[in-house]
């Protein structure tokens, strides 16, 4: 017993589960089977036990080799998806640098289709998250109501920077001189149509997609005029906060890789605390830098004007630069230096486009999380849809305009002057006669005062 048990424990150790050697134990099994050292059923067993070793090698090595194959292939994808965001991104930034170039026409016809792409790629998910069957005419109905908005927030702006294409073309005036109650009317249109499409199986789902249109109007129309609005005071409010939000971008990303260890926010995990505070420092660095080169570009700090030459209207970016982009003496106590007052702009911008603009950002992950999709859509190669590349952008050009409205902006004379001709000439003079008098009483209108101002 006691030899046929340790026989036994030699055979359990033998043909058992060895990784290291499993052919050796196979062949000292055929060596003690011939020597009629160990049973039929130990020598079975152990058979058996060495066919499941080879066994277990094999399959360990098919999934050594399909990882290693699945290893290089995402290897290889991640270098692919590198080099094909690179060349888009150059092409973005070769094409915004073009259409920069060619002016205020070509950013208006840039905007509009940023716009568009951007309505179409969320009204999209609302179509498909409710699984709506094609009503006819309702998807037209959209796009309708886009026109619509469209026309109503862009009406007065487009009719202050274009007066001189309506002064030439009278069939315009009309159409900006009564775009309140225009907007209305075609909002009441819209309204009515949107009842007749009403299905009675339909109807909670038809009046989400109307909550949506006019949710997205505020988000994507509203703002888009706004973008338009910062333009027309200067291509430089609109070049400057672009490549702030890019370089945000970058950088974060940048020291997010190296030293990112810290998460930021749960929304976004692979956003870092390092990434983020790597990004404001070199913005606000690289910001202050550009606007310094922006600065002595006639082209961007000029606001961009529509005037008349004979039968012509000519746009024209020629000026004398305003005083935020001139150098201005700053004493301090134990020294002076030249400042230019839109650097001071350019770093409030800085701060904003680095610390609170991601935030649009992380909204929008959060959007895309509740619907459960990486992206909006995937017109732009390597980046996704248009509102992944815009989502910062429109919150930072709201800031923008906010900013110019509240700090920046003073009362253009030309402005005021050329609403009064849209006057009747009896208000006209009516309005003259109001500023005589006030200007009589303050003693500024004198014949002293009219001869130095004609001179």
């Amino acid at each position: 017993m006691t030899r046929h048990g340790e026989r036994r424990g030699r055979g359990d150790n033998l043909g058992g589960y060895s990784k290291k050697s499993g052919v050796g134990v196979g062949l000292d099994i055929d060596k003690r089977k011939k020597s009629n050292e160990i049973t039929e059923d130990e020598a079975v067993r152990a058979n058996l036990l060495n066919n499941n070793d080879l066994l277990y090698l094999t399959i360990s090595l098919e999934i050594y080799t399909v990882a290693m194959v699945d290893t290089e292939h995402f290897e290889t994808t991640i270098k692919k998806n590198w080099v094909q965001r690179s060349i888009t991104a150059t092409v973005l930034i070769v094409g915004f640098i073009g259409v920069t170039y060619i002016g205020v026409p070509a950013l208006l016809f840039m905007t509009l289709l940023i716009q568009v792409q951007c309505f179409h790629e969320i009204i999209t998910i609302a179509y498909n998250y409710k699984k709506l069957p094609k009503i006819p005419l309702f998807r037209t109905l959209n796009w309708y109501f886009v026109f619509v908005l469209n026309y109503f927030f862009s009406g007065e702006a487009f009719a202050q920077y274009l007066e001189t294409y309506i002064k030439k073309y009278r069939v315009l005036e009309k159409f900006f001189l009564y775009h309140r109650f225009l907007s209305f009317c075609l909002y009441m249109i819209g309204l009515i149509w949107f009842v007749n499409l009403l299905r009675r199986k339909l109807i909670r789902e038809q009046f989400t997609l109307l909550a949506w249109i006019h949710f997205l109007g505020i988000i994507i129309v509203l703002q888009s005029y706004m973008v338009v609005q910062n333009m027309f005071e200067g291509l430089i409010w609109l070049v400057m906060p672009i490549t702030l939000v890019f370089l945000n971008d970058i950088f974060s990303y940048i020291f997010g890789k190296i030293y990112g260890k810290t998460p930021l926010i749960e929304v976004s995990p692979k956003k870092t605390l390092e990434g983020f505070m790597g990004g404001v420092a070199s913005t606000v660095v690289l910001g202050t830098f550009l606007a310094y080169l922006f600065c002595h570009v006639e082209h961007l700090v000029c606001p961009t004007k529509f005037i008349a030459v004979g039968d012509d209207v000519q746009m024209t970016t020629k000026c004398s630069p305003g005083p935020l982009f001139q150098p201005t003496t700053l004493d301090l106590k134990l020294f002076s230096i030249n400042l230019y007052p839109f650097l001071v702009h350019a770093q409030i911008l800085s701060l904003f486009a680095s610390l609170i603009a991601p935030f649009g950002g992380f909204c929008a992950s959060g959007f895309k999380r509740a619907f459960k999709m990486k992206d909006f859509g995937d017109s732009i190669p390597g980046h996704g849809g248009v509102m992944d590349r815009f989502d910062c952008q429109y919150l930072m050009s709201t800031f923008v305009n906010v900013y110019i409205t509240s700090f920046v902006r003073s009362f253009s004379v030309e402005k005021i002057f050329s609403k009064i001709l849209y006057m009747k000439e009896d208000s006209q003079v009516e309005f003259y006669n109001l500023l005589a008098n006030h200007l009589q009483s303050q003693g500024l209108f004198n014949n002293s005062y009219i001869q130095y101002d004609r001179k």
